[in-house]
C-alpha cells in the first residue's frame, strides 16, 4: 500500500497524520492563493480548524457565525498571523442574513470561490418523543441553512470563475442513528448535494460532501465523562474518534483543484465505523462502558 512520505500507516496515531504533507514530501502548500472561502458554524471547533487550515494556505477566509464574540476574536488571531479574514454575523436558517452576508462579501473581495456548509445543531432525541419544535429547528439549520447557502452563493461562485461547495455531514446520515431530526438532516443533506451539484455542474461550480463520525472533543463526547470517552475510542475501528484536523484536510481536497472531477460525492472521514453499523457500534459501547 502506497502511503505519504514519512507516513508509517497507523491511522490510531492522530498526530502522525497531522503532522504529514500530502504535496511532495514536504512543505507548504498554498492551493487557495487569493480564493475567498465562506465557512459558515466557524466560530469554533471544526469550524475554526477549517478557517485555519484555509488560511494557512493562501485563502481569504469569511467567518459565518451566530456566535459574534467567537468569530470576532478568531478573526483578530488570523490577522494578527498576516492573513486575511472578516467575520460576519450569519444566522443560516435566515434567508435575510445570507443576503446580507453576499452583500459585504461583493463589497469587500468581489468574488467567492469556495463555501463550506458547516453550521449545524446536534438533537439524539428518537423518534418517540422529539417535537415538532426540535425537528424543525435541527432540520432548519442543518439542512435548510445549506440549501440557503448554496442558493445564495451560486451566482457570486460562476461570476467568479467557478469554484466548489463543500457540505459538511456525519455518519448519521449513510446508516441509522437514534437521534430521529439530525440523522434525517444529515440524509437529507446527501440528497441536497446530489441535486445541487447536477444543478451548478454546467456553471462550473462542484458540491460534494465529507461525513466524519464522532469528532473528538465534540457532540456527546464533549461533556462526557474519561470512561465514556474511553469506551466510545475503543469501539472504533481505527480505536480513535477522527480529530477535526483530519476533516479539514477531506474538505480542503474537496474544495480545491486537486478533486476537480470529484462531484455529487460523499467521502467518509470515519476510520471505517461506517463498515461496522451503528446498532454494533452501539452494543460494542455498551459492553466497553459497563466494564469500565
Amino acid at each position: 500500500m502506497s502511503v505519504p512520505y514519512g507516513f508509517d500507516g497507523d491511522i490510531s496515531k492522530p498526530e502522525m497524520l497531522a503532522s504529514t504533507s500530502f504535496h511532495n514530501g514536504g512543505g507548504a502548500r498554498e492551493r487557495f492563493t487569493g480564493k475567498v472561502v465562506l465557512i459558515t458554524g466557524a466560530s469554533g471547533g471544526v469550524g475554526a480548524v477549517l478557517a485555519d487550515s484555509f488560511a494557512c494556505e493562501g485563502a481569504i477566509t469569511v467567518l459565518a457565525d451566530v456566535n459574534r464574540n467567537a468569530g470576532e476574536a478568531l478573526e483578530r488571531s488570523l490577522r494578527d498571523r498576516g492573513h486575511q479574514a472578516m467575520f460576519v454575523t450569519l444566522d443560516v436558517s435566515n434567508a435575510g442574513d445570507w443576503s446580507a452576508a453576499m452583500e459585504r462579501i461583493q463589497s469587500e473581495f468581489g468574488a467567492l470561490h469556495v463555501l463550506v456548509n458547516n453550521a449545524g445543531i446536534i438533537s439524539r432525541t428518537g423518534i418517540r418523543d422529539v417535537t415538532s419544535e426540535e425537528w424543525q429547528r435541527v432540520l432548519n439549520v442543518n439542512l435548510m441553512g445549506s440549501m440557503l447557502g448554496i442558493q445564495s452563493v451560486a451566482k457570486l461562485i460562476r461570476d467568479s470563475g467557478g469554484g466548489s461547495v463543500v457540505n459538511v455531514g456525519s455518519t448519521s446520515g449513510v446508516v441509522g442513528h437514534p437521534g430521529v431530526a439530525y440523522s434525517a438532516s444529515k440524509w437529507g443533506l446527501r440528497a441536497l448535494t446530489r441535486s445541487a451539484a447536477l444543478d451548478l455542474l454546467e456553471w462550473g461550480i462542484r458540491v460534494n460532501a465529507v461525513h466524519p463520525s464522532q469528532v473528538a472533543g465534540t457532540g456527546i463526547t464533549k461533556g462526557a465523562n474519561e470512561g465514556y470517552r474511553q469506551a466510545s475510542d475503543r469501539v472504533m475501528p481505527a480505536g480513535r474518534a477522527v480529530n477535526a484536523e483530519e476533516v479539514a484536510s477531506a474538505v480542503l481536497f474537496l474544495a480545491s483543484g486537486e478533486s476537480s472531477y470529484i462531484n455529487a460525492t460523499d467521502l467518509m472521514v470515519d476510520g471505517g465505523a461506517v463498515s461496522i453499523g451503528m446498532p454494533r457500534m452501539r452494543s460494542l459501547l455498551e459492553s466497553e462502558y459497563s466494564s469500565t
